[in-house]
């Protein structure tokens, strides 16, 4: 299972005591792990740009375009724009270097991101050392060397200035471990994987965060593996787009036992964020659908969504002389938006799928779920609480801050050279000033 968790630790505890309570019930019992910031005591540590997982520049080029549209949300749909595809460019260029280099050995993110602030004397020839992306990185040379600062900054410095808000301690210390991979629903290896973010800190988290989902995604929609489930609350906070996006992933999953279920509080909040198009097909794609109640345009969606049924209607007529009753059946909304919209705590409607053989008589419901808050409050009364992963000093986690810049200079030192003793790569060491 992975859980994300908005607001940290509310849904990972559920979780970690729900696993606890159903240990004896697995053949393999799933390890229990946490991707927490704010508290680094109990996150594990992972590396979203494992090597293992990258076989070719796409998984780069999807990585690359799911960090910066996670930093960057007006970007979504700019989709396709010059100032929108070439910093997607350049970050992948970046990416697929490291993957490339040394076998993967610095394939991190946080190498990315100090990576991308050398200056560009040294970035360019480093990064044209990799034929694989001299098409990603030949134009961003081109313009440095014909003067074309503007437009080189137009391109490169909204990249360096979204990225620069995820270099800190703290994520660079979860960012670059490898304590478990992504692949929760291997059968030799399951996991629980619980990702917490931060509401005060939506902006930096929900970007990370995202490309942990959109490799995870990738990895888990596969078949011969163990059934799992994908659990989002508050959804439109984190992006997941591209070829792994969650309409694909809504639309394959099924069939290789992936449940997937995403919590929103309006289908307005998946507009703002993925834009018009994306939403309507999120919104449609989805077999189950329950809500409660909603704004006056998701309830009108809703309520066609659920259909019109034949009802009976009487009218009353009153005149001085006598009453008459008449009654006629037509077809009208099962649920009225306007009953939807005004839903009382603990009301919900919906509608639900079935399977060929196991059809479901009556898809859709409009009902009270009546809970036990005494034995919810008993059981939550007994959770045990997360326990700590390790303990994490100050000066380690500054140390490994300190330690990934060192490696990107000493990776900037050890190229140059290598350019320098390999004569047909001298072309490469020409500035913008002919030297």
């Amino acid at each position: 299972m992975l859980v994300y968790d908005f607001k940290m630790p509310d849904l990972s505890i559920i979780a970690y005591n729900a696993l606890l309570k159903h240990k004896s019930v697995y053949k393999k019992v799933p390890k229990f792990c946490l991707i927490n910031f704010d508290d680094l005591s109990r996150s594990h540590r992972c590396n979203p740009l494992d090597p293992s997982a990258m076989v070719d520049i796409t998984d780069a080029i999807e990585s690359a375009r799911t960090i910066l549209l996670g930093l960057n949300r007006s970007w979504i749909s700019k989709a396709g724009d010059f100032f929108v595809e070439s910093p997607i460019n350049f970050l992948t260029a970046i990416i697929w270097f490291l993957r490339r280099y040394k076998d993967g050995a610095y394939c991190t993110l946080p190498h990315v991101i100090e990576l991308m602030m050398l200056e560009y004397d040294l970035l360019f020839p480093i990064l044209l050392t990799e034929p694989e992306i001299t098409v990603f990185v030949n134009p961003f040379r081109s313009a440095y060397l014909n003067g074309a600062y503007e437009q080189l900054e137009g391109q490169i410095a909204s990249t360096k200035i979204g990225m620069a808000r995820l270099s800190s301690p703290q994520l660079y210390w979860v960012m670059n471990g490898a304590d478990f991979s992504l692949d929760i629903n291997n059968p030799d290896d399951p996991k629980v994987l619980c990702l917490g973010n931060n509401p005060q800190k939506i902006q930096v988290y929900g970007a990370v965060l995202s490309l942990y989902v959109s490799r995870l995604i990738k990895v888990v929609n596969q078949k011969g593996k163990l059934p799992s489930s994908l659990i989002f609350d508050e959804f439109p906070t984190i992006y997941v787009g591209g070829s792994t996006g969650i309409d694909t992933l809504l639309a394959t999953a099924r069939s290789n036992l992936v449940a997937t279920t995403l919590a929103v509080q309006d289908a307005a909040q998946i507009r703002k964020d993925y834009g018009k198009e994306q939403a309507d097909v999120i919104l449609n794609i989805a077999g189950n659908v329950i809500s409660g109640q909603v704004g006056p345009d998701t309830a009108k969606i809703l309520s066609e969504r659920f259909g019109k049924i034949l009802q009976e209607k009487t009218s009353l007529s009153i005149n001085r002389n006598d009453t008459s009753i008449s009654r006629s059946t037509q077809l009208d909304y099962a649920i009225p938006a306007s009953t939807i919209a005004s839903l009382s705590s603990g009301v919900f409607v919906g509608t639900v799928a079935d399977n060929p053989d196991q059809k479901i008589e009556l898809k859709n419901f409009h009902a009270e779920i009546i809970n036990d808050h005494a034995a919810i409050k008993a059981e939550e009364a007994g959770y045990k609480p997360i326990p700590k992963v390790c303990t994490v000093t100050p000066e380690m986690v500054t140390d490994n801050y300190e330690r990934i810049k060192s490696e990107v200079q000493q990776i900037a030192v050890d190229v140059m050279e290598m350019i320098r003793n390999t004569p047909e790569l001298s072309y490469l060491l020409v500035n913008q000033n002919g030297g």
